[in-house]
């Protein structure tokens, strides 16, 4: 499964931000959830996506964060 059949990004939806197709459920909400340790079956049933979306949010973020570079400061160093 490619990400790109199940995310968009539309200027008009939700400001642009990467999302669920068809929905204005953002990935970035799909992730926030799972790095909260939501389950699959809980975050399926409070944004009304299946599993295959949630796939797709992450191997979406992994594809970005692969292809970005965020400095993170000297403290860092």
């Amino acid at each position: 499964m490619k990400w790109q059949d199940r995310i968009s990004i539309k200027p008009d939806v939700c400001h642009g931000k990467a999302c669920i197709k068809n929905t204005r459920v953002m990935v970035s909400v799909i992730l926030a959830n799972l790095s909260e340790g939501e389950t699959y079956e809980s975050i399926m049933s409070n944004y009304h996506v299946e599993r295959e979306d949630i796939e797709a949010a992450i191997a979406f973020a992994a594809e970005m964060a692969e292809d970005r570079f965020l400095p993170l400061g000297e403290e860092a160093a």
